[in-house]
């Protein structure tokens, strides 16, 4: 199985907003609402390639066997690290060696010492999450949604093998 990491900007448009507007991916983003179209498909790329200018580091597209499967990384946020994980339901089970990938990016080369995740409340499976050493953190308000705060510390960081 081959792995890339690309910018978005190299993955054709259509299927960014075919997995943008997939509705098992929407239930995950409740900050996503009405259609993503093409304009919203150029600002969001154009977004997220400016957190590369402006930090050094933002999300990435994946690539599984030469087929966009997603897109995430960690990008900034307000101060903070923020990890995404975004992935068509064609590569759900793809997540963990994303984030395997991830984090050690995360942690290793960029050199941070705490990463993020924001789930809505409505995301209720997240025992994978505690077993990988994250921490619920705090609650806040993105957007008028909800979301509970999970933190993972380079030092609480949990490894295995598999």
């Amino acid at each position: 199985m081959d792995i890339e990491f690309k910018s978005l900007g190299e993955i054709e448009k259509s299927h960014i907003i075919d997995l943008m507007n997939n509705e098992l991916v929407r239930r995950q983003m409740p900050l996503l609402k009405g259609d993503f179209s093409e304009t919203n498909c150029d600002r969001f790329v154009a977004s997220k390639e400016q957190m590369w200018k402006e930090h050094g580091y933002g999300p990435w597209a994946f690539v599984i066997d030469n087929q966009f499967a997603g897109w995430g990384g960690v990008q900034p946020d307000d101060g903070e690290a923020d990890l995404a994980l975004v992935l068509h339901p064609d590569y759900w089970g793809m997540g963990k060696i994303l984030y395997k990938k991830i984090i050690g990016k995360a942690f290793d080369e960029l050199g941070l010492n705490s990463v993020q995740v924001l789930f809505p409340p409505t995301r209720t499976r997240i025992k994978g999450l505690l077993r990988l050493g994250f921490k619920k953190d705090d609650e806040l308000m993105v957007g008028n949604e909800k979301f509970i705060r999970y933190r993972l510390n380079k030092s609480d960081m949990v490894t295995s093998k598999d």
